[in-house]
C-alpha cells in the first residue's frame, strides 16, 4: 500500500510541474509542462522519419528562452495562427521532445467587434 501511494504521488509530481526550458534540461528524462508560443519566422517543419510523422518548429517558454521541440504527430489545424502552445515533453539527448501538446487559439470574438442588438 505505501509503494503505491508513493507511486502515485511521484506520478502526480511529474506529470504537474510547470517550468521552462533550462529546468526542463537540467533533467533529462523528466517529464515537464512548458508553456510558451511559436517563434514568429522560424519554419515548421513536418515530414516523415523512421515511418514516423514528426513535427518540428521553435518556440519561445515563459522565461524568453528559444528552443527547438520535435513532436511525433501531425501538425494541428491553425498551428501557426495559434496563441500559446502547452508542451508536455523532456529533453532526449539536446532535444526537447514533446509527448503532448495543446493549443490557445486566439478568440474569434475580439474586443469591440461584438454587437448588442437593441431588445425592443
Amino acid at each position: 500500500m505505501v509503494i503505491a501511494i508513493g507511486a502515485i504521488i511521484g506520478t502526480v509530481y511529474n506529470a504537474d510541474t510547470y517550468s521552462g526550458f533550462a529546468e526542463a534540461r537540467e533533467q533529462p528524462g523528466r517529464d515537464f509542462h512548458i508553456i510558451g508560443s511559436l517563434v514568429e519566422g522560424k519554419p515548421v517543419k513536418e515530414e516523415v522519419k523512421d515511418n514516423t510523422l514528426t513535427l518540428s518548429f521553435s518556440m519561445v517558454d515563459g522565461f524568453g528562452e528559444i528552443e527547438e521541440v520535435l513532436y511525433f504527430g501531425p501538425k494541428p489545424v491553425d498551428f501557426e495562427l495559434s496563441d500559446e502552445v502547452v508542451l508536455i515533453g523532456k529533453y532526449e539527448g539536446d532535444i526537447f521532445v514533446a509527448s503532448s501538446m495543446l493549443l490557445k487559439c486566439p478568440s474569434r470574438y475580439k474586443p469591440g467587434e461584438i454587437q448588442v442588438g437593441d431588445s425592443d
